[in-house]
């Protein structure tokens, strides 16, 4: 992303098609987000985030089942994702950045955002496919 401010998430891919993603920052920095999608987990609908950076050098590891999406806070920053399973466009779903019941604190008021992330649904209107 060239941009600081741009939102970008959160997506993921429904089974078969689901990823497990390990991403880290190779330039700038981010808000890096993670929502569990998991009906049977004790942790579902909970998120959690760090800021992964060019210059700390961490990474974080998102297992199957979890919605995910970033937050530049640099202008610019390059996010890269190692994934396990090829990305199937049929499989795509996401939840929207701003969902209420999530009440995810970004850092920013007004998010730059793509024309498809901006239309994704909420967390009660989901009816997840991971177990």
């Amino acid at each position: 992303s060239q941009e600081k401010g741009v939102i970008r998430g959160l997506h993921f891919q429904k089974p078969p098609h689901t990823e497990t993603k390990l991403v880290r920052v190779l330039s700038g920095k981010v808000w890096d987000v993670f929502v569990d999608l998991r009906k049977n987990s004790a942790t579902y609908g909970q998120w959690d985030a760090i800021e992964l950076s060019a210059e700390s050098q961490n990474c974080v590891y998102i297992p199957k089942g979890f919605a995910h999406g970033f937050c530049t806070l640099t202008s610019p920053a390059l996010v890269f994702y190692k994934v396990d399973a090829m990305y199937q466009p049929e499989a795509e779903g996401g939840l929207r950045w701003n969902d209420e019941s999530l009440a995810i604190p970004w850092p920013v008021q007004q998010p730059q955002l793509s024309s498809k992330d901006s239309k994704l649904g909420t967390l009660s209107d989901f009816i997840t496919p991971f177990i």
